[in-house]
């Protein structure tokens, strides 16, 4: 009858061989570093057989210090414990991607991926007959796909270089800037979108690519986005301060919030509308790809800009409350106006005064979402038909009810 001592017993001599088992892989792992060391610098050593040039290669690597080469990883001296990381002003090695902190932040990196589409994967055959037909839109159908294919066409642009020069060498917290790196890459596939759309139907690429400069509408969203640029894209701007880490602050806010959060909205509507009713059905199916990634962009935005408010409660003061409030404020009216340009009158089953309530409606959900007041009190969607495809509520959902072909770019369709 087997008794606890005996119990102990055995527990006790697998413990120990385990441990031996142990000592003997370290031993053995010890060696061969021992011997790959050895046969590294063997390796380094002159031969008949090198030229001049490998020689002066091998020569200068002689003189190479590992030391001063670390001295730039801040905290590499040390492993990285998830206690030490911080979405702004890490001293922790930057390069270690592990243990996450953010899991928010790597979900939405390997969400992205596997919704990875090419513009190219989008039948335009139908937009381009319809366009080329001249009674096939009207007037004020035309002008709306042009108005909005001028402006995505250079915002997705000032966002991703926004992003590849300022943000993601600012934000230091390694799983975050997996993800920026993928949405850097997802603007990039935007900016070829309306290429796309923009070649296929034969537009005048001069006139449709220099809207941001020309059309004042246009122009003036462009010019608000770069002045929150400015100051961050200057290669000597780095945080560390309470007005340096504000200023940080203020540009995520102004491009997650704003550019992406309430820039976008109008236009996406109109032409969402438009595949509704079965007109412009490849563009508006592109559209529906880059709202997806969009919304993904946005939410992660909000968590960021959260996420520093926690870890920094000092930025968050009365006077940055204020200023954000004013910001989302801004953004809204620049929109306003831009939807009145866009539809001096009805179009698509919508008008300006009713798009102006949504963009009320969005913007409400853009200051409660960082922790604002909502500065337009019962204002509701006017467009119901919306909430399944843009309403911010269901945003999740485009990742739990998307068609498998959706990964490797099939047509797109809900459950």
């Amino acid at each position: 009858m087997l008794s606890w001592d005996e119990f102990d017993k055995d527990e006790g001599e697998e413990a120990a061989k385990g441990t031996t088992a142990t000592q003997a892989a370290a031993a053995g792992i010890d060696k061969l570093d021992n011997a790959g060391g050895v046969a590294a610098l063997e390796a380094r050593a002159v031969t008949a057989a090198d030229s001049d040039a490998v020689k002066r290669a091998k020569a200068a690597l002689d003189q190479l210090d590992i030391a001063e080469g670390l001295a730039e990883l801040e905290g590499s001296a040390a492993r990285v414990a998830v206690d030490e990381k911080r979405m702004i002003n890490c001293r922790a090695d930057l390069n270690q991607l592990v243990p996450f902190k953010y899991d928010w932040a790597w979900q939405k990196y390997l969400d992205g991926c596997a919704n990875h589409w090419m513009p190219q994967e989008v039948n335009m055959t139908a937009d381009i007959a319809l366009w080329k037909n001249p009674e096939g839109l009207t007037d004020d159908e035309r002008r709306i796909v042009m108005r909005n294919l001028g402006f995505f066409s250079t915002a997705d642009s000032l966002v991703a270089n926004n992003l590849a020069l300022a943000v993601y060498r600012l934000i230091t917290n390694p799983e975050c800037r997996q993800y920026i790196l993928r949405q850097a890459f997802e603007e990039a596939i935007h900016t070829h979108a309306y290429q796309y759309c923009i070649e296929s139907l034969g537009m005048d690429e001069g006139e449709i690519f220099n809207m941001y400069h020309e059309i004042p509408s246009v122009a003036k969203k462009a010019a608000w986005g770069l002045s929150y640029t400015r100051a961050i894209s200057d290669p000597e701007f780095n945080t560390g301060t309470v007005e340096t880490d504000k200023e940080l602050l203020r540009n995520l806010i102004a491009y997650y919030c704003v550019l992406e959060g309430i820039f976008f909205y109008c236009g996406f509507t109109q032409i969402l509308s438009m595949g509704r009713r079965n007109k412009m059905t490849g563009v508006a199916e592109q559209f529906q790809y880059i709202l997806r990634d969009e919304s993904m962009h946005l939410n992660f935005g909000i968590d960021v800009i959260n996420q520093i408010k926690i870890e920094n409660p000092h930025l968050w003061d009365a006077e940055m409350k204020e200023e954000a409030s004013q910001m989302i404020l801004q953004g809204t009216q620049l929109e306003i106006e831009y939807a009145r340009d866009t539809m001096p009158r009805g179009v698509l089953g919508m008008n300006a005064a009713m798009m102006e309530d949504y963009l009320k409606f969005i913007a409400n959900r853009r200051l409660s979402q960082i922790g604002l007041k909502e500065e337009y009190p019962g204002t509701t969607n006017p467009f119901p038909w919306m909430s399944e495809i843009m309403d911010l509520k269901k945003e999740k959902n485009f990742f739990e009810t998307r068609v498998i072909e959706y990964q490797t770019g099939g047509a797109l369709s809900w459950d």
